[in-house]
């Protein structure tokens, strides 16, 4: 009656509402002031013509000049609730916290530097004036030394000048008598095979000869030198183009050529002709060891034939064009290049495809010294010809190969934490298979974390032969910064922290109303796996690959809190989604057992039906499987009669009474209404709630979804008199149990008199049992 005259009748109308022509009277002139600010093109924050923004002279402004507290203050009681205060007083302490910390700091750095400078200044001091003592003594020394330099220049002045003009003398007898010895000594050099003496005679002699060719003497000297001179030149020619001889007889043929006065162009290409014959040699014989058909050469010793054989003789070419053609100029340098770069490729291709046959294992020490060696080779060849960019080649294949192997570090690791997961299936699966009990999931998950660990520090120690000190290219900058930083903490561990949490996520997803074919317990072990990495194992690796690589790249980097962050809500999915394959799989159970029963011709309950001695069962063993994991967590405390309670559907005077007007003929109330109203002043209970890492916190998850279940099932059925009776035992004995589970007892006791009210609600003839004999049924069962 009290709904009847508190809500509106039919007959009320939109008169007799509050919100009449008066309430709407206020809602149009606000649309009409919006189409007017539309039309003028004001925003919402300007007011009058006004732009929007704080107003300088506020006095309730923080930041402006004119801030007033006591308005402000004035304002804020009056304006705000006082949750909102309470929230305003907490971040005015954070922030006056906090400019009190930055005000500490500043004022320790900046008085450390002042005692820095203080000392820098004192040390300044005494330094420059013992170096002003020591530039007064260097310059008494200086003046004299001048002074007796002076004195001995002017004692010896007239014997230097007389031993001078002796000198002269002599020396032009001695030319003279070298010039009329010349063709003699020519011939002579040319009979025994000294062509470099002869070459050098010649040298001596042409200026002097071209000088004073005008005088008979000396042009008759000068014809039988060109006679000679010229059959020199032949024979060295001869000996050039049969290339029998090695590079440096061949360069020391070009170069006397060179001095006789032949042709610089066609001794440069026939110089690079003879060389490129020999280097293709070498490529060739190493071609041939990646064949197909022999076994490919140990990686180490093909670089350092490669080495020994190719780039030695490389820069032998190199060095010996650079020496005999010094005089072509930027066109000859570029000649050379481009003959380098050439044959550099091909040797790098060859090289390139020899490193990727070295698959190998988790061992880098082998790959590590032949790229040691590959690039120490490189070295003289990239210094003599820098234009050709040999050195700059030799590093990116060095780099790229890091890169390779640090892509095979990351798929291993993935690999060995998938065959972690594959046993911990194989253990979980083979004793239920046997029938024997299955292993202890602490003991897997233990295995699990070592197993894994040793695999991180496996491929660090792996991967840290690249950044070794007596490795050559370590000191790069791409092995002291982008490799360190990006490659192996960024791409191997976090890449490999990341795809672990990623895989573990992928098992939430998994296709079916179970959760498909993962076992729960392998969800328990990974929820915990991944909440002890982020309690304490990726602050320990990452802490252990910084110390190792010591990163100085100063790229972004992922901070240990966003990887810590990823981990513990990875283990919250984990967890959440176990409490809901558990709690389905409860359902199931009670659903079933719902459903498959006729509940309006069920004899008078006599035993607890079997389905709930199997959920207090299962729920036993979910809790000891949680409890090897996790710890306790918190519970409410619990009542003195906890385990003695019946329900309050057949046991309280005030629910009989309240269920008693509802099922008898003359019921003046709706029962339906009745049970709204009841439910409108009960505690409202959040099925899904995020689960909190505790075994109270799952097993209460896990029973809130199965009664719920168990609700909704009864709900949508019809009971007879011994049905509800039925009702009623079944939720005391799930009473009796599930209490101890949860972290508050009342929960348990709330969602199962819920249940029992609903099949009162469904029930034509509500009869409940006696307390007495529904305790007696159950302590029986």
């Amino acid at each position: 009656m009290a709904a009847a005259a508190t809500g509106p009748g039919p007959g009320s109308g939109p008169g007799d509402s509050p919100e009449g022509p008066e309430a709407e009277a206020p809602e149009r002139r606000r649309k009409a002031h919006g189409m007017l600010k539309l039309y003028y093109g004001l925003s919402e924050g300007e007011v009058a013509g006004r732009p929007a923004g704080p107003d300088p002279l506020d006095p309730t402004d923080l930041n402006g000049a004119h801030f007033d507290p006591e308005v402000y203050l004035d304002k804020l009681r009056r304006e705000c609730p006082l949750a909102q205060l309470m929230d305003s007083e907490t971040d005015m302490v954070r922030q006056i916290r906090a400019l009190d910390s930055d005000m500490q700091t500043l004022v320790y750095e900046n008085y450390n530097k002042f005692i820095s400078a203080t000392d820098t200044i004192r040390k300044m001091k005494n330094d420059f004036r013992k170096m002003e003592d020591e530039m007064d003594r260097l310059a008494t020394n200086m003046a004299v030394i001048t002074d007796f330099s002076a004195r001995i220049s002017a004692t010896l002045q007239d014997r230097h000048e007389r031993i001078t003009k002796l000198a002269g003398v002599h020396a032009l007898l001695r030319k003279l008598q070298f010039l009329f010895e010349l063709p003699s000594r020519l011939t002579k050099c040319v009979e025994l095979g000294a062509y470099g003496q002869a070459v050098r005679y010649q040298g001596r002699a042409r200026a002097v000869l071209q000088q004073y060719q005008h005088l008979p003497s000396f042009r008759a000297i000068q014809d039988d030198c060109q006679v000679i001179t010229a059959r020199l030149a032949q024979q060295l020619r001869q000996r050039f183009r049969e290339g029998g001889s090695g590079a440096p007889e061949q360069a020391e043929c070009v170069e006397l050529l060179l001095a006789l006065g032949e042709p610089a162009e066609e001794l440069c290409e026939e110089f690079l002709a003879h060389a490129r014959g020999r280097l293709e040699e070498e490529l060739s014989s190493l071609e041939s060891e990646l064949g197909p058909s022999p076994p490919a050469p140990d990686v180490l010793e093909f670089t350092d034939r490669g080495g020994s054989g190719f780039v030695g003789g490389l820069c032998q070419v190199a060095a010996a064009y650079q020496e005999l053609f010094a005089a072509q100029g930027p066109a000859g340098a570029e000649k050379l290049a481009a003959f380098a770069r050439e044959l550099g490729g091909r040797y790098f291709a060859l090289v390139e495809r020899r490193l990727a046959q070295e698959q190998g294992g988790g061992d880098n020490s082998l790959l590590v010294r032949a790229l040691d060696r590959f690039h120490r080779r490189l070295r003289a060849p990239g210094a003599l010809l820098a234009a050709a960019g040999l050195a700059e080649a030799a590093t990116e294949i060095v780099e790229r190969v890091a890169r390779e192997r640090l892509g095979h570090h990351l798929q291993g690791l993935r690999a060995a934490f998938l065959g972690c997961l594959t046993d911990v299936r194989q253990a979980l699966a083979a004793p239920r298979l046997a029938g024997k009990e299955g292993p202890s999931l602490a003991d897997l998950l233990a295995n699990v974390a070592s197993s894994i660990l040793s695999h991180i520090k496996a491929s660090l120690a792996a991967v840290h032969l690249f950044t070794a000190k007596e490795v050559s290219f370590s000191n790069k900058p791409y092995f002291r910064g982008e490799f360190c930083s990006q490659g192996v903490r960024e791409g191997l561990i976090v890449g490999f922290i990341r795809s672990m949490c990623q895989t573990a996520q992928s098992f939430c997803d998994s296709p079916g109303e179970k959760g498909g074919a993962t076992p729960p317990a392998l969800l328990l072990l990974l929820s915990r796996l991944c909440l002890d990495y982020e309690t304490a194992t990726i602050s320990y690796i990452l802490t252990l690959t910084d110390e190792q690589f010591l990163v100085q790249d100063q790229s972004p980097v992922t901070p240990v809190s966003t990887l810590c962050a990823e981990a513990r809500e990875t283990a919250r999915r984990l967890l959440t989604h176990y409490v809901k394959v558990q709690g389905l799989v409860i359902s199931q159970m009670l659903r079933k057992s719902v459903e498959t029963r006729d509940w309006l011709t069920t004899l008078e309950p006599r035993n607890v039906r079997a389905v709930m001695k199997r959920v207090v069962e299962d729920t036993t063993a979910i809790d000891v499987q949680v409890g090897l994991l996790y710890e306790e967590g918190v519970r409410k405390a619990q009542s003195s009669d906890s385990s003695k309670r019946t329900f309050s559907v057949y046991s309280s005077s005030r629910q009989q009474g309240r269920y008693a007007p509802s099922y008898t003929p003359s019921a003046p109330m709706d029962t339906n209404l009745l049970s709204n109203i009841q439910k409108l002043f009960s505690e409202r209970i959040d099925v899904f709630s995020p689960v909190e890492f505790n075994k109270v916190s799952v097993l209460t998850g896990i029973i809130k979804i199965s009664l719920k279940t168990l609700l909704e099932c009864v709900r949508l059925r019809t009971f007879g008199r011994f049905g509800l009776q039925q009702v009623q035992v079944d939720c005391h004995f799930l009473q009796l149990y599930l209490w101890r589970f949860v972290a508050d007892e009342e929960l348990v006791h709330l969602l199962l008199d819920e249940v029992v009210a609903s099949a009162a609600l469904r029930c034509p003839d509500p009869v409940p049992m006696e307390p007495s004999v529904v305790e007696v049924i159950c302590e029986r069962g």
